[in-house]
């Protein structure tokens, strides 16, 4: 009823307006006439669009909660600098690294009355002008109240700080975090994973990846990635495989990265069961074997002492297509040095030359070590000579292995020279000696460095006179 008593009021001042009166009673109706309003409708208005029913009082506080929403993600403009505020933010951009923004802060807030709006628009030109004063800022500001800090600006400043390697920065920022009562979340617990993984402390990164699990989070691949780096880098490849084999279980593949780290921690340490997991891993995940981890698994097997199996991971290597190198060829010389079968080291060598193989320093450094633990001096030197022709410079383990060799020939001036320690290094290490307490050592290395021609400096000569005296002082 209420609905078709509103439409025939409408109808009736729809004629009224369509009649047209004339002349004097046009004139006289609209003198005495009375304002003419749209009838009141009574009852509620319904509106409904696809179906809603949008007259529903519920439907306002949506539109509050709607708008409340739309302030966070749309904040409100950057109040509008000019006059003394802005010869201010000339000056706080124009600061050196070393200066105090403090100052300019307060006198720029007085003015400004800034809300958190205007402090990220500064931050950004700073940001975009002088990262570091941006750093230097961006910590004050974390005590300010009308900045509104929340936890992402405290992991925000950690990770920049993580990235550009500056680890007590980083720290100082979480001991804040702490001073506060701010518990790191997901997001600040990655932040520390990767930092802590990347500076090698495993035991701090084990914290933080453990956090991450406390509050239900699933590492993803980078996460893994890190802590999996972390073992590698402290020398625990198994716990570091251990995480690797969590990936897996939950369908994350690991990266060849990875997997090559693994293989080689576990070469270096000569573990052939730790190598040959990797490798048989890489290969079912569809990895093709390389030239460097056909190496490892070359080396690994030297290591352990095991040549034939050494060359049986040699032989295939070249039967996949790959072409030995001369660290590829050294590491098998190395793994026949350990049974000292000289004869199959010698014949390889032929084998290889037939096929174009010229052999390079790291090989004659191998049979240099090999023949010198042999005593076999002229055929030593015979070698050393060829990495001369070739021009490269001598490794620090050739020095050491001919060194070896001729302090057991018993030729001092050879074993003495064969260390290539000049006036500078022969002093430096006396003095450390000398600092440690070793005397005796440090005048041992003394008669080195006479036998050597080199004369030690006056304050190396009184420092081992205090030394030798003080010494004597303390035997009685």
């Amino acid at each position: 009823m209420e609905e078709s008593e509103f439409y025939e009021s409408l109808e009736q001042l729809t004629k009224g307006a369509n009649a047209s009166p004339s002349g004097a009673e046009e004139a006289a109706s609209v003198e005495n006439s009375e304002p003419v309003s749209i009838p009141k409708r009574r009852g509620k208005i319904k509106c409904k669009i696809y179906g809603l029913d949008l007259s529903d009082p519920k439907w306002s506080e949506v539109a509050d909660k709607i708008h409340e929403a739309e302030e966070v993600i749309w904040p409100q403009e950057p109040k509008p600098i000019s006059g003394k505020c802005k010869l201010i933010t000339e000056r706080i951009l124009s600061l050196n690294e070393n200066d105090d923004p403090s100052p300019l802060m307060a006198e720029w807030t007085e003015l400004l009355q800034p809300t958190r709006i205007d402090w990220i628009t500064l931050l950004d030109k700073l940001n975009d002008k002088n990262r570091f004063l941006y750093l230097k800022v961006a910590q004050l500001l974390l005590n300010e109240e009308p900045f509104e800090t929340n936890i992402r600006d405290y992991s925000k400043l950690v990770d920049v700080h993580a990235k550009e390697n500056r680890l007590e920065d980083a720290e100082r920022i979480l001991k804040m975090m702490d001073e506060k009562g701010i518990t790191p979340d997901i997001l600040t617990a990655t932040v520390l994973v990767h930092m802590y993984s990347k500076v090698g402390n495993l035991d701090r990164a084990k914290e933080a990846f453990d956090t991450l699990r406390s509050i239900g989070f699933q590492p993803d691949e980078k996460v893994y990635n890190s802590m999996i780096m972390a073992f590698v880098n402290a020398g625990q490849p198994k716990l570091g495989e251990s995480m690797m084999r969590e990936m897996e279980a939950r369908d994350i593949k690991p990266s060849k990265d990875i997997y090559m780290a693994l293989l080689r921690s576990f070469s270096q340490r000569g573990d052939i069961s730790g190598a040959g997991r990797i490798a048989a891993t890489m290969q079912f995940s569809g990895i093709s074997p390389s030239l460097e981890s056909c190496i490892l698994l070359v080396e690994t097997y030297g290591l352990a002492g095991d040549p034939d199996q050494a060359r049986n991971n040699f032989d295939y290597m070249i039967k996949i297509g790959h072409r030995p190198d001369d660290s590829c060829t050294a590491s098998m010389v190395a793994a026949y040095g350990t049974k000292n079968l000289l004869d199959k080291a010698l014949n390889l060598l032929l084998q290889l030359e037939k096929d174009g193989f010229e052999p390079g320093v790291e090989t004659y450094a191998a049979l240099v070590d090999w023949l010198g633990k042999l005593q076999l001096v002229d055929e030593a030197e015979q070698l050393l000579g060829k990495i001369g022709a070739q021009g490269d410079v001598v490794p620090l383990k050739v020095h050491i292995s001919l060194c070896d060799m001729y302090s057991r020939a018993g030729v001092e001036k050879k074993a003495i020279q064969a260390l290539e320690l000049g006036h500078g290094e022969f002093e430096r290490i006396i003095n450390g000696l000398i600092a440690g307490g070793f005397v005796q050592d440090a005048k041992r290395m003394q008669g080195l460095m006479d036998a050597k021609g080199f004369t030690a400096s006056q304050p190396l000569q009184m420092a081992l006179t205090t030394s030798q005296a003080l010494r004597g002082r303390r035997l009685p």
